[in-house]
């Protein structure tokens, strides 16, 4: 018996006010399935913008209402940064109970060392974002940013989204996704057998040989208006389950295997 419980993972929501369906759809979630669980780990994305604790638009009031019920009734849940959401801070975690993880962060599951991440810091092959994403982390950078107004800052987001959106699409898929080389690092360094990571939006579950031992990778998925996807880890092991919408806001629970392992 795993003396963690159930633990549940999810990343890449994107919640935003642009997407309704998805906000219902976790909010259920938070108020179902997630109270279900012994630990809840977000890793990464979970907005698709956060420009600081202040920024009292919406959904953000509402998810930390959320966040802050499902900690109350006991759930242990951890929090770690995304490329969209890393200006998440204490403020937050003070306001919703969550704990804020390391990007990477070491966890056991069953005794298993695990790694978890969002997976941005995977994509090495994007040579530009990483660049990037030193300079946006630079605490100097932040600091200079969340003295602004919230309506400068509302305007700073808006514009990066665009550029975003338009230099994804100039982009070659294969840049966007992991360098095999950097995952065999990140766990030869951990000696982790499993990495958990989204940011790709490309589930799925890898095998990996490191120095001779065998290693997972499990991608998790992003979600969408008609669905979301966790990955479980309880008594039985692995698996996933998909998230689904339901006209009482309690969602259907339909356990399904983990994906077969795929090789890379």
């Amino acid at each position: 018996m795993n003396p963690q419980g159930v633990s549940l993972f999810v990343s890449d929501l994107h919640l935003s006010p642009d997407r309704p369906e998805t906000l219902a759809l976790f909010l259920s979630f938070l108020a179902g399935r997630a109270r279900e669980a012994d630990q809840l780990y977000l890793l990464g994305d979970i907005f698709d913008a956060w420009i600081g604790d202040d920024d009292d638009s919406s959904p953000n009031a509402e998810v930390k209402a959320a966040l802050g019920a499902v900690t109350a009734s006991g759930v242990r849940c951890h929090l770690m940064h995304g490329n969209r959401d890393f200006l998440i801070g204490r403020s937050f975690c003070r306001e919703t109970g969550c704990r804020l993880l390391r990007d990477p962060t070491l966890a056991r599951f069953a005794d298993e060392p695990t790694l978890l991440m969002h997976g941005d810091l995977l994509c090495t092959d994007d040579v530009a974002y990483q660049r990037f994403r030193r300079r946006v982390r630079n605490p100097l950078v932040q600091r200079l940013f969340l003295w602004r107004s919230l309506a400068a800052r509302r305007k700073v987001a808006a514009d990066y989204r665009r550029k975003s959106g338009a230099a994804t699409a100039e982009k070659a898929p294969q840049i966007m996704d992991v360098n095999q080389q950097t995952v065999a690092r990140y766990l030869r360094r951990s000696g982790a057998v499993r990495l958990i990571h989204g940011h790709t939006h490309r589930p799925g579950d890898h095998l990996i040989a490191i120095d001779g031992r065998e290693a997972v990778r499990s991608v998790l998925a992003e979600w969408h208006p008609s669905q979301g996807e966790m990955l479980v880890h309880g008594s039985s092991g692995w698996h996933r389950e998909p998230v689904l919408p339901s006209p009482s806001h309690n969602l259907g629970r339909i356990d399904s295997p983990m994906r077969p392992p795929t090789s890379g």
